[in-house]
């Protein structure tokens, strides 16, 4: 009988915690199926801007368009590779240079399915979900981020 998934909040709000992170992977040392997990963190980048430097990126969403997205492409990418597990986690609201604002953490049996599914997983939710990062920048002044 296939397990049901079901849509999760992928949202947080403010940055995602180291302490997030590590518990994260601690919950996964009792799954004695996975061989390997592929991680990726992004992190705010103090830019420099032609009106100033970026000091913090506040997150927007459309959440409800943004949650059944998610859930989409979640469920193509389990299709797709065989992973034993996946998570993740976005930043809403402010978030300062140095701070991480997506975890994205994919298991699998072996490495290669684990590794593939977060990069496709990164990529996805960069170009397909309605989230919008306003750079706030350190002279009072704003640009909307394009991502790249």
């Amino acid at each position: 009988m296939d397990k049901i998934r079901k849509p999760k909040n992928i949202f947080v709000q403010g940055a995602i915690s180291p302490d997030k992170i590590a518990h994260s992977i601690a919950n996964h040392s009792s799954k004695t199926d996975i061989g390997g997990h592929s991680i990726f963190l992004g992190q705010i980048r103090a830019d420099q801007k032609e009106g100033g430097n970026v000091i913090g990126i506040e997150y927007t969403a459309y959440e409800e368009m943004a949650l059944e997205k998610a859930f989409e492409i979640r469920e193509a990418i389990f299709a797709k590779y065989p992973l034993t597990c996946m998570h993740i986690y976005h930043s809403l609201g402010e978030v300062k240079t140095g701070e991480l604002c997506l975890f994205v953490f994919t298991s699998s049996k072996h490495r290669k399915a684990a590794m593939d599914a977060c990069d496709e997983l990164v990529e996805r939710i960069k170009t397909e979900l309605p989230i919008w990062g306003k750079e706030i920048l350190d002279t009072d002044a704003h640009v909307w981020k394009v991502n790249t």
